[in-house]
Protein backbone atom coordinates (compact mmCIF):
# COMPACT_ATOMS: atom_id res chain seq x y z
CA UNK A 1 0.00 0.00 0.00
CA UNK A 2 1.23 3.85 -1.15
CA UNK A 3 1.43 5.65 2.18
CA UNK A 4 -0.05 9.33 2.19
CA UNK A 5 2.32 12.09 3.07
CA UNK A 6 0.73 14.35 5.98
CA UNK A 7 2.50 17.24 5.25
CA UNK A 8 0.57 18.96 3.03
CA UNK A 9 -2.76 18.55 5.35
CA UNK A 10 -0.12 20.19 8.23
CA UNK A 11 1.04 23.09 6.36
CA UNK A 12 -2.62 24.30 4.82
CA UNK A 13 -4.84 23.59 8.43
CA UNK A 14 -0.85 25.87 9.79
CA UNK A 15 -2.20 28.21 6.86
CA UNK A 16 -5.68 28.31 7.76
CA UNK A 17 -5.24 28.76 11.70
CA UNK A 18 -2.75 31.84 10.79
CA UNK A 19 -5.55 33.51 8.48
CA UNK A 20 -8.43 32.95 11.44
CA UNK A 21 -6.19 34.24 14.12
CA UNK A 22 -5.34 37.87 12.06
CA UNK A 23 -8.85 38.14 11.32
CA UNK A 24 -9.68 37.68 14.62
CA UNK A 25 -7.63 40.24 16.22
CA UNK A 26 -7.83 42.83 13.25
CA UNK A 27 -11.86 42.45 14.36
CA UNK A 28 -11.07 42.65 18.33
CA UNK A 29 -9.17 45.88 16.80
CA UNK A 30 -12.09 47.11 15.15
CA UNK A 31 -14.18 46.99 18.34
CA UNK A 32 -11.46 47.98 20.64
CA UNK A 33 -11.36 51.36 18.66
CA UNK A 34 -13.80 53.98 19.94
CA UNK A 35 -14.16 57.28 20.42
CA UNK A 36 -12.66 57.02 23.38
CA UNK A 37 -10.58 54.06 23.49
CA UNK A 38 -8.15 51.98 21.49
CA UNK A 39 -4.66 53.39 20.04
CA UNK A 40 -4.03 55.53 17.07
CA UNK A 41 -0.92 57.52 15.31
CA UNK A 42 -1.57 61.55 14.84
CA UNK A 43 0.52 63.91 12.95
CA UNK A 44 1.53 67.05 14.79
CA UNK A 45 3.49 70.46 13.66
CA UNK A 46 6.48 70.00 15.03
CA UNK A 47 6.25 73.64 16.09
CA UNK A 48 3.38 72.42 18.11
CA UNK A 49 4.83 69.21 20.02
CA UNK A 50 5.19 70.52 23.56
CA UNK A 51 1.40 71.43 23.64
CA UNK A 52 -0.35 68.16 22.57
CA UNK A 53 2.32 66.28 24.20
CA UNK A 54 0.64 67.60 27.34
CA UNK A 55 -2.88 66.97 26.10
CA UNK A 56 -2.02 63.20 25.07
CA UNK A 57 -0.86 62.69 28.63
CA UNK A 58 -3.42 63.66 30.25
CA UNK A 59 -6.01 62.18 27.41
CA UNK A 60 -4.26 58.71 28.10
CA UNK A 61 -4.25 59.36 32.14
CA UNK A 62 -8.33 59.31 31.70
CA UNK A 63 -9.22 56.89 28.88
CA UNK A 64 -8.09 53.12 28.08
CA UNK A 65 -6.48 54.71 25.26
CA UNK A 66 -3.05 54.81 23.55
CA UNK A 67 -2.40 57.92 21.40
CA UNK A 68 1.19 57.98 19.59
CA UNK A 69 2.32 61.24 18.27
CA UNK A 70 4.58 62.23 15.32
CA UNK A 71 5.60 65.38 14.80
CA UNK A 72 7.34 66.67 11.50
CA UNK A 73 6.82 69.61 9.05
CA UNK A 74 4.16 70.92 7.88
CA UNK A 75 5.10 70.26 4.36
CA UNK A 76 5.45 66.63 5.98
CA UNK A 77 2.37 66.32 7.43
CA UNK A 78 0.09 67.61 4.62
CA UNK A 79 2.30 65.06 2.16
CA UNK A 80 1.05 62.00 4.52
CA UNK A 81 -1.98 62.76 4.78
CA UNK A 82 -2.72 63.05 0.99
CA UNK A 83 -0.75 59.60 0.72
CA UNK A 84 -3.00 58.27 3.16
CA UNK A 85 -0.05 57.15 5.66
CA UNK A 86 -2.69 58.29 8.23
CA UNK A 87 -5.31 60.42 8.91
CA UNK A 88 -4.81 62.92 11.92
CA UNK A 89 -3.04 66.09 12.28
CA UNK A 90 -3.06 68.77 14.02
CA UNK A 91 -2.02 72.13 11.88
CA UNK A 92 -1.98 75.79 12.11
CA UNK A 93 -3.71 76.36 9.04
CA UNK A 94 -6.95 74.72 7.38
CA UNK A 95 -6.33 72.29 4.63
CA UNK A 96 -6.54 74.36 0.79
CA UNK A 97 -9.07 74.24 -1.69
CA UNK A 98 -7.17 71.84 -3.60
CA UNK A 99 -6.70 69.76 -0.57
CA UNK A 100 -9.89 69.15 -0.18
CA UNK A 101 -10.58 68.11 -3.30
CA UNK A 102 -8.08 65.03 -3.30
CA UNK A 103 -10.28 64.49 -0.18
CA UNK A 104 -13.26 64.37 -1.84
CA UNK A 105 -12.53 62.51 -4.59
CA UNK A 106 -11.43 59.99 -1.76
CA UNK A 107 -15.30 60.10 -0.67
CA UNK A 108 -13.76 61.41 2.69
CA UNK A 109 -14.98 64.90 4.01
CA UNK A 110 -12.15 66.08 6.47
CA UNK A 111 -13.46 67.24 10.27
CA UNK A 112 -11.89 70.29 11.40
CA UNK A 113 -12.30 71.40 14.66
CA UNK A 114 -10.61 74.96 15.85
CA UNK A 115 -8.76 74.77 19.00
CA UNK A 116 -6.60 77.74 19.95
CA UNK A 117 -4.89 80.90 18.78
CA UNK A 118 -0.98 80.62 19.07
CA UNK A 119 1.67 82.63 18.15
CA UNK A 120 5.20 82.84 16.28
CA UNK A 121 7.62 84.15 18.86
CA UNK A 122 10.93 86.30 18.17
CA UNK A 123 13.94 85.67 19.95
CA UNK A 124 17.27 87.34 20.53
CA UNK A 125 20.33 86.66 22.58
CA UNK A 126 19.87 87.57 26.39
CA UNK A 127 22.68 89.49 26.68
CA UNK A 128 20.77 92.41 23.78
CA UNK A 129 19.28 95.29 26.28
CA UNK A 130 16.77 95.92 23.08
CA UNK A 131 13.77 93.55 22.91
CA UNK A 132 11.67 95.31 20.49
CA UNK A 133 11.92 94.85 16.89
CA UNK A 134 9.60 95.96 14.14
CA UNK A 135 7.70 93.38 11.88
CA UNK A 136 9.10 95.86 8.70
CA UNK A 137 12.63 95.17 9.65
CA UNK A 138 12.05 91.31 9.71
CA UNK A 139 10.07 91.02 6.14
CA UNK A 140 12.67 93.04 4.65
CA UNK A 141 14.89 91.11 5.29
CA UNK A 142 13.51 88.20 3.82
CA UNK A 143 12.59 90.25 0.34
CA UNK A 144 16.34 90.29 0.11
CA UNK A 145 16.47 93.96 1.37
CA UNK A 146 19.31 95.56 2.81
CA UNK A 147 18.98 96.83 6.83
CA UNK A 148 21.41 96.85 9.10
CA UNK A 149 18.98 96.53 11.88
CA UNK A 150 18.94 92.41 12.24
CA UNK A 151 22.21 90.48 11.78
CA UNK A 152 20.59 87.19 10.74
CA UNK A 153 16.85 85.69 10.81
CA UNK A 154 16.76 81.80 12.16
CA UNK A 155 14.22 79.25 11.11
CA UNK A 156 13.40 75.69 12.14
CA UNK A 157 12.62 74.19 9.06
CA UNK A 158 12.84 75.26 5.59
CA UNK A 159 9.61 72.93 5.12
CA UNK A 160 7.83 74.22 8.36
CA UNK A 161 4.68 76.19 8.98
CA UNK A 162 6.75 79.16 10.58
CA UNK A 163 8.80 80.09 7.17
CA UNK A 164 5.18 79.10 5.45
CA UNK A 165 3.04 82.07 7.58
CA UNK A 166 6.52 84.41 7.34
CA UNK A 167 7.06 84.15 3.64
CA UNK A 168 2.88 84.86 3.01
CA UNK A 169 3.35 87.99 5.09
CA UNK A 170 6.95 88.98 3.14
CA UNK A 171 4.99 88.36 -0.25
CA UNK A 172 7.91 85.79 -1.36
CA UNK A 173 7.46 81.98 -2.33
CA UNK A 174 11.02 81.00 -0.87
CA UNK A 175 13.45 81.64 1.82
CA UNK A 176 16.44 84.12 0.43
CA UNK A 177 19.39 82.48 0.21
CA UNK A 178 21.55 85.55 1.93
CA UNK A 179 20.56 86.55 5.83
CA UNK A 180 18.14 83.80 6.46
CA UNK A 181 19.11 80.55 7.90
CA UNK A 182 17.55 77.34 8.72
CA UNK A 183 18.39 74.21 11.43
CA UNK A 184 15.79 71.07 11.53
CA UNK A 185 14.04 71.67 15.26
CA UNK A 186 12.79 74.53 17.34
CA UNK A 187 15.22 73.38 20.38
CA UNK A 188 18.12 73.96 17.89
CA UNK A 189 17.26 77.47 17.07
CA UNK A 190 16.38 78.34 20.54
CA UNK A 191 20.51 77.02 21.36
CA UNK A 192 21.15 78.98 18.40
CA UNK A 193 20.38 82.16 19.76
CA UNK A 194 21.57 81.65 22.65
CA UNK A 195 24.55 81.38 22.04
CA UNK A 196 25.09 84.17 18.99
CA UNK A 197 24.46 87.90 19.49
CA UNK A 198 22.52 89.72 16.95
CA UNK A 199 20.13 86.95 15.35
CA UNK A 200 16.25 86.86 15.61
CA UNK A 201 15.28 83.24 15.96
CA UNK A 202 11.90 82.51 15.07
CA UNK A 203 9.99 79.78 17.08
CA UNK A 204 6.58 78.53 18.14
CA UNK A 205 5.43 80.22 21.42
CA UNK A 206 4.73 76.90 22.88
CA UNK A 207 8.24 76.16 23.10
CA UNK A 208 9.27 78.95 25.51
CA UNK A 209 6.47 78.29 27.66
CA UNK A 210 6.54 74.85 27.87
CA UNK A 211 10.13 73.92 27.39
CA UNK A 212 11.49 70.51 28.25
CA UNK A 213 13.65 69.59 30.75
CA UNK A 214 16.86 70.29 29.54
CA UNK A 215 15.68 73.12 27.66
CA UNK A 216 14.62 75.51 30.91
CA UNK A 217 18.08 76.80 31.13
CA UNK A 218 18.31 78.13 27.70
CA UNK A 219 15.08 79.43 27.65
CA UNK A 220 16.45 81.27 30.58
CA UNK A 221 19.44 82.69 28.55
CA UNK A 222 16.76 84.40 25.02
CA UNK A 223 14.28 87.18 24.86
CA UNK A 224 11.17 87.24 23.78
CA UNK A 225 10.95 90.41 21.49
CA UNK A 226 7.79 92.64 21.39
CA UNK A 227 6.59 93.16 18.10
CA UNK A 228 5.63 96.06 15.78
CA UNK A 229 3.44 95.02 13.13
CA UNK A 230 3.64 96.85 9.74
CA UNK A 231 1.13 99.45 10.20
CA UNK A 232 1.47 99.62 13.95
CA UNK A 233 2.86 102.40 16.36
CA UNK A 234 2.89 100.25 19.76
CA UNK A 235 5.46 97.36 20.41
CA UNK A 236 3.35 94.26 21.67
CA UNK A 237 4.90 90.69 23.19
CA UNK A 238 3.29 87.66 22.44
CA UNK A 239 0.85 87.04 25.70
CA UNK A 240 -2.86 85.47 26.03
CA UNK A 241 -3.85 89.02 25.99
CA UNK A 242 -1.96 90.56 23.44
CA UNK A 243 -3.30 87.98 21.27
CA UNK A 244 -6.94 87.49 22.49
CA UNK A 245 -7.21 91.35 21.35
CA UNK A 246 -5.83 90.94 18.31
CA UNK A 247 -2.89 93.28 19.04
CA UNK A 248 0.01 90.39 18.81
CA UNK A 249 0.65 90.39 14.72
CA UNK A 250 2.20 87.19 14.64
CA UNK A 251 -1.00 85.50 16.12
CA UNK A 252 -2.32 82.12 13.77
CA UNK A 253 -5.30 79.57 14.74
CA UNK A 254 -4.61 76.09 15.51
CA UNK A 255 -6.81 73.04 13.91
CA UNK A 256 -7.32 69.52 14.17
CA UNK A 257 -7.83 67.78 11.12
CA UNK A 258 -10.02 64.52 11.03
CA UNK A 259 -9.39 62.65 7.66
CA UNK A 260 -10.48 59.07 9.20
CA UNK A 261 -14.02 59.43 7.60
CA UNK A 262 -15.24 57.58 10.43
CA UNK A 263 -15.68 57.74 14.23
CA UNK A 264 -13.10 56.92 15.89
CA UNK A 265 -10.26 57.92 18.41
CA UNK A 266 -8.94 60.67 16.31
CA UNK A 267 -12.61 62.10 17.22
CA UNK A 268 -12.76 61.17 20.64
CA UNK A 269 -9.27 63.13 21.04
CA UNK A 270 -10.37 66.48 18.95
CA UNK A 271 -13.75 66.51 21.42
CA UNK A 272 -11.27 66.36 24.36
CA UNK A 273 -8.87 69.38 23.03
CA UNK A 274 -11.73 71.60 22.24
CA UNK A 275 -13.63 69.98 25.55
CA UNK A 276 -13.51 71.71 28.92
CA UNK A 277 -10.37 69.76 30.24
CA UNK A 278 -8.61 70.69 27.23
CA UNK A 279 -8.80 73.96 26.77
CA UNK A 280 -7.63 74.23 30.44
CA UNK A 281 -4.33 72.56 29.12
CA UNK A 282 -4.35 74.77 26.34
CA UNK A 283 -4.68 78.03 28.84
CA UNK A 284 -2.23 76.73 30.96
CA UNK A 285 0.73 76.43 28.15
CA UNK A 286 0.28 80.07 27.24
CA UNK A 287 -1.53 79.80 24.60
CA UNK A 288 -5.35 81.26 23.82
CA UNK A 289 -8.17 78.70 24.08
CA UNK A 290 -11.04 78.72 21.48
CA UNK A 291 -13.77 79.46 24.75
CA UNK A 292 -12.80 80.39 27.97
CA UNK A 293 -12.58 77.28 30.67
CA UNK A 294 -15.11 78.18 33.29
CA UNK A 295 -14.33 79.14 36.85
CA UNK A 296 -16.47 77.70 39.35
CA UNK A 297 -16.22 80.38 42.71
CA UNK A 298 -17.77 79.61 46.00
CA UNK A 299 -19.30 82.25 48.28
CA UNK A 300 -19.23 81.91 51.60
CA UNK A 301 -21.85 84.12 54.02
CA UNK A 302 -20.15 82.61 57.00
CA UNK A 303 -16.66 82.47 57.95
CA UNK A 304 -15.72 79.82 60.69
CA UNK A 305 -13.78 80.64 63.80
CA UNK A 306 -11.32 78.23 64.80
CA UNK A 307 -10.33 79.88 68.41
CA UNK A 308 -11.59 78.65 71.59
Amino acid sequence: MKKLSIFPYVVFLSLFAVVFACKDADGSKSKKDTILKGATVILVDETLEPVIEDQIAVFESVYPAKITMKAKSEKEVIRSLINDTLSIAILSRKLTVLENKIFEEKKIIPKVTPFATDGIALISNGKSRDTLIALTDVLDLMKGKSQTTIKGLVFDNPNSSTVRFMNELAGILQLPEKGVFSFKTNEEVIKYVAENEGMIGVVGVNWLYQPSGNMKEIVKKVNVLSVKSEAGKEFYAPTQNNIAEGKYPLARDLFIINCQGSSGLGMGFASFIAGERGQRIILKSGLLPVRTPSRLIQIRTKTKNNKN
